[in-house]
């Protein structure tokens, strides 16, 4: 195994930070997550909230969250943007945002329906029939909501010995599914609901299949137009662009190491390679969940629920799964959004289901249940306090 050294000097495995990239290589949490007690929904408490979070062991450097109802935006943050400098996180300040990019692939996809181009029971088959024939009986109704059963290319040894050689090796996005191509489904479409990374890849690909239109044009027209989502990207390198949120690794032993640039995002693509801000963000899942960019048609199919169905990590309160969304039903009432996590990183975007209120909540770490299973129920219960808060705020 090979060794990296980050410029503090510190020596380490290169795949402790690559383990859980990403690529979602974790398992979900418990669908409920142990409420805080009591109610600190103003400012202080909400900034005592994120302090908890910061100052706990293995926690992240920084944590910003944007709340907002209508025109008013209350900005909460604890800790720091960028170790070396101590400045502060900014809502204009880009991160990447790990697998929140599959909600913007499902954007894309329920924007074709509404438009005609594809059709909900619309197979692999008819859509995608280079891909493997046992796969051909997959819907893209089954690709958005997990149920699919395509095998993960992200956990294929292929795929992780590259990765692992190279954390920025430059992989054909467009042919990630090639490296679980000679494996079955894992279980008949439908059946039963698993998260998988290979499902949104077949749907940007179904996308470019019925509009011959590449997939990052078909985000600028669909999505960041109509949103006005003007600092949102999906890069193929590994560079960030100025100003960033600093991800980095806390695991032991310190001091915490800056990954923000460790991992090419050839690898993830639209499965979680977008790099956006908080406030871009805000945009997105204020008109995403809120139904802005399809009809109510398209909307009341999207929201059909898998009861049970997270996200990775678990979102807060009780989590079930939809078309490329979540439903995050708390002490407090109900959002929807999505969440992710990846080197560096961890998110969660929510929105009532009229999209009026919001909340974006970026973490400078990864936090999940596989490596860091109390920090997430922390995090969780974080997330629980500031949902509470946004539902109480009457302004």
């Amino acid at each position: 195994m090979q060794f990296q050294r980050s410029a503090r000097g510190r020596s380490r495995p290169a795949a402790v930070s690559l383990i859980a990239v990403c690529l979602a290589l974790v398992s979900p949490a418990p669908a409920q997550a142990a409420a805080h007690p009591g109610p600190p929904y103003g400012d202080a408490g909400l900034q005592q909230r994120l302090e908890e979070l910061v100052e706990a062991p293995g926690g992240p450097p920084g944590v910003i969250a944007v709340l907002r109802d209508g025109r008013h935006s209350r900005v909460v943050r604890a800790g720091v943007a960028d170790l070396e400098t101590g400045r502060k996180p900014q809502p204009q300040d880009h991160m990447r945002i790990a697998s929140t990019a599959k909600a913007y692939s499902g954007a894309v996809a329920l924007s074709l329906v509404q438009l005609g181009d594809l059709r909900l029971d619309d197979t692999i088959g008819e859509r995608l029939p280079q891909l493997p024939r046992a796969w051909r009986a997959v819907t893209l109704r089954q690709l958005l909501n997990h149920t699919s059963g395509l095998p993960d290319y992200s956990k294929s040894p292929g795929f992780l010995s590259l990765l692992f050689a190279d954390p920025r090796h430059r992989f054909d996005s467009r042919r990630l599914l090639d490296f679980v191509a000679d494996q079955p489904l894992l279980f008949p479409p439908g059946s039963r609901y698993q998260y998988s990374n290979s499902d949104n890849i077949a749907v940007a690909l179904m996308a470019e299949a019925v509009t011959g239109t590449r997939y990052e044009r078909l985000l600028a027209e669909l999505v960041y137009r109509p949103l006005g989502l003007h600092r949102t990207s999906l890069p193929q390198g590994f560079r960030m662009p100025r100003p960033y949120l600093h991800g980095y690794d806390t695991s032991p032993p310190p001091p915490p190491e800056d990954v923000s640039e460790l991992i090419g995002m050839s690898g993830v693509w639209a499965s979680g390679g977008i790099v956006s801000t908080p406030a871009d963000m805000t945009r997105f899942v204020r008109g995403y969940a809120g139904g802005r960019l399809y009809g109510p048609a398209v909307v009341r199919e999207q929201r059909r629920w898998i009861p049970g169905g997270a996200s990775e990590p678990a979102g807060p309160g009780r989590n079930d799964a939809g078309l490329a969304i979540f439903r995050y039903t708390t002490r407090c009432g109900v959002v929807l959004g999505h969440t992710g996590n990846t080197a560096g990183y961890t998110q969660l975007i929510a929105a009532t289901p009229d999209g009026r209120r919001s909340l974006t909540f970026s973490v400078t770490s990864q936090i999940n249940q596989t490596q860091t299973p109390d920090l997430l129920r922390l995090l969780r219960s974080v997330q629980e306090d500031f949902v509470c808060a946004l539902l109480k705020d009457k302004r």
